[in-house]
């Protein structure tokens, strides 16, 4: 074990802690003698500066240690290897079987080639040997995704588009095994069984490709619980695991902590950070009596807080809750590819049996019936339909990207084609999310203001000698200066106090509609110094842009009435309502959806997940919370709100090529099925013709987006 090691020290270590409160070398010390005595732990790395541990364990549960931290006094929480490595096994793997599968086929269809020109019986016997020696290990290697898929379908009762192709691959190579043995001058149908492979593991890796950067919003919620918490018990703090929590339990929450469960706080005064759930971009001050919620951050003074909520009944796992149930809802969308394979798989195994009976009734041939059947099952493969939806993805998704939005749902640009309505947030999406003063109090009053509001660190304090230096002011000199936590803070100027803060504590009036700070001068006047959130630059172009297109636009905000109805109206928005909790957001969509609407939910924070996920599909700019950029189908990667309307314009043109290349799919097996029921489908035609469409297709999608 060593202080501040990095982490390459450890190869592969199976469990990484973060360390909350380690601060020095007593602490890395205290850690780990913990760790010491546990035994399976075969190496440890704690790394001071990020405040985590990275450990090599023999199987050992990540419980146990953390309850051993926790009785050396250390808080810890665990962290995901996989997720903080960019680990994507799914996707390695499918590029290693497009590698061997292409390999492959390339030197079988090289010996095919003189088999196809005449070469000698002896000689054509040797070459379908050594390509079935090439292609037994490669289709069983290559092809396992498909068998593996079908046989799960089949032992369900159900079909899906892997049964016909997995039919296709494998009697393919079966009968060709066979006529290889035998020295048939039946033709061999490995290439083409090959071929079948590459293309469609291509059509599934491209798939992935955009399946891949979805991660659960829900389970992103989860991860912002507090998992511990600071219980105190005869007036001493001990670290319990917060799910343990229970009614009436005392907890310690301390600045710069996350609330572990719901409660009322009892003792103490500070600031919270609300935005998450509430959506509120001001931070909100509490005191004895004050409730608060698990998930909002502690920013200034330690709170003390009788808890009434934990685990599984707090707020915000309620909300996680929600929004995994809206998650699971949109899952169930069927793009176009799934239902074209619906109707795809019960008409290949029809037409494929077909040609079986009816060539062997007609001919008498058993193997000759089982050639056309195979040429039936292999030429309609879907290589061209299970590229036509995900080539058009990649390039699209592709050209969006390079513009600087990102799309992570693999289902995004067809729901974003059929947008009738875009819903916005305020704080933070509309509008920049931070506070400037507003109005143009006097200088004296501002430079006073300014003086006081270095003691603090606060957000409106912040603004305040923003506004000061933009006017070229200096602070006025203030003696004694002391931050209240949850108040303000408060000093002496010219021998008489002065105190800068919340307009209840200086005794003024004040409408709670507004974010107002006030100001005591040394001869006791105040003053009220407002304060307004800045909308985005290209705001009010977004909006008319997209009225312009035909979208009805509303707003949703969890803010006070007043700066809503002011922002919708600066912006031409109609449409707007205030005060919405997470939840009410999401009954206003499903409000919306029952009316048949299809609602592009646009929003920033916490308590816009739960909305996001349920609209009929979502956008999340680039400055949004985790959880919100995760639950979101887009992200914008910059601050341009006008990239929604160039978002849904490009689905539209991505939708319909997805239709145009579903077509050409279409139109591919009309003209190829009648020649292979005809038995005039070769293996090399098949090979050919598979490949003509996959490029045909490919070609589609790649042509200029406009």
């Amino acid at each position: 074990m060593s202080q501040d090691a990095p982490a390459a020290t450890i190869a592969r270590p199976d469990l990484v802690l973060h360390l909350p409160d380690i601060h020095c070398a007593a602490c890395i010390a205290s850690v780990e003698a913990a760790l010491a005595r546990l035994p399976g732990i075969r190496e440890a790395r704690v790394n001071l500066t990020r405040k985590r541990v990275h450990l090599c364990t023999d199987g050992l549960d990540a419980d146990g240690v953390i309850d051993a931290l926790a009785a050396r006094g250390h808080r810890a929480q665990r962290l995901d290897t996989d997720l903080l490595a960019g680990r994507d096994s799914t996707g390695r793997d499918l590029i290693l079987r497009i590698g061997v599968s292409g390999f492959a086929m390339m030197n079988v269809m090289l010996l095919s080639v003189a088999v196809w020109s005449g070469a000698a019986q002896a000689t054509a016997q040797l070459f379908h040997l050594v390509s079935a020696l090439i292609a037994l290990p490669a289709v069983a290697y290559a092809a396992r995704p498909f068998f593996a898929s079908a046989a799960r379908a089949v032992s369900a009762g159900r079909l899906n588009m892997d049964v016909p192709i997995s039919l296709a691959i494998g009697l393919a190579t079966l009968v060709s095994l066979l006529g290889a043995l035998e020295g048939a001058e039946r033709p061999g149908w490995f290439d083409a069984a090959l071929a079948l492979t590459f293309f469609l593991l291509i059509g599934r890796y491209l798939d992935h490709a955009g399946r891949q950067a979805a991660r659960s919003a829900a389970s992103e919620l989860a991860a912002l619980e507090a998992p511990q918490a600071l219980r105190l018990q005869g007036g001493r703090e001990e670290i319990v695991r917060a799910a343990s929590l229970v009614e009436g339990d005392l907890i310690r929450v301390r600045p710069g902590d996350r609330v572990p469960a719901d409660g009322v706080v009892r003792d103490g005064e500070s600031d919270l950070d609300r935005s998450a759930l509430t959506g509120e971009s001001r931070p909100q001050p509490v005191a004895p009596g004050a409730e608060i919620s698990a998930g909002e951050t502690n920013l200034s003074g330690p709170l003390t807080v009788e808890v009434r909520r934990a685990g599984s009944d707090t707020r915000l796992r309620r909300l996680a809750e929600l929004v995994a149930v809206a998650e699971n809802q949109r899952s169930r969308h069927s793009g176009l590819a799934d239902r074209a394979a619906r109707i795809y798989a019960p008409v290949v195994h029809l037409l494929g049996a077909a040609a079986f009976l009816g060539w062997w009734w007609g001919t008498a041939d058993g193997w000759r019936a089982l050639d056309v059947a195979i040429s039936v099952l292999v030429i309609t493969c879907p290589c061209a339909l299970g590229l036509a939806v995900p080539a058009v993805s990649t390039v699209t998704t592709g050209w969006l990207f390079r513009r600087g939005i990102l799309v992570k749902s693999h289902t995004a640009l067809e729901r974003m084609s059929e947008i009738d309505m875009v819903v916005f947030d305020k704080t933070g999406t509309l509008t920049t999310g931070e506070l400037v003063l507003a109005g143009d109090p006097p200088d004296a009053v501002l430079a006073l203001a300014a003086g006081l509001a270095q003691a603090s660190a606060h957000p409106l304090s912040r603004a305040i000698r923003a506004a000061a230096h933009a006017r070229g002011l200096a602070p006025v000199p203030v003696e004694r200066l002391r931050e209240r936590p949850g108040r303000g803070v408060e000093g002496r100027h010219e021998g008489r106090e002065v105190a800068l803060g919340n307009p209840d504590w200086l005794g003024m009036k004040a409408d709670h509609d507004e974010t107002v700070v006030g100001l005591r001068d040394a001869q006791g006047a105040t003053y009220a110094l407002r304060f307004a959130e800045t909308p985005r630059a290209d705001a009010a172009a977004s909006v008319a842009r997209l009225r312009a297109e035909g979208y009805e636009v509303a707003l949703l905000s969890g803010d006070a009435p007043g700066p809503v109805a002011r922002l919708a109206a600066g912006l031409g928005i109609e449409r707007f309502e205030a005060r919405m909790s997470p939840e009410a957001k999401v009954d206003w969509l499903r409000a919306r959806r029952a009316e048949g609407r299809r609602c592009l939910m646009v929003g920033d924070g916490l308590n816009d997940t739960g909305g996001l996920a349920e609209s009929h599909a979502s956008i999340a700019p680039g400055n949004a919370l985790d959880a919100a950029r995760n639950a979101a189908d887009l992200v914008l990667l910059h601050d341009r709100l006008t990239a929604v309307s160039d978002a849904l314009a490009m689905a539209r043109v991505a939708t319909r090529r997805m239709r145009q290349n579903i077509w050409l799919s279409v139109l591919y097996n009309a003209v190829s099925i009648p020649l292979a029921l005809a038995g005039l489908a070769t293996p090399w035609l098949a090979a050919l013709a598979m490949s003509s469409s996959s490029l045909t297709v490919s070609l589609n999608a790649a042509r200029r987006m406009r």
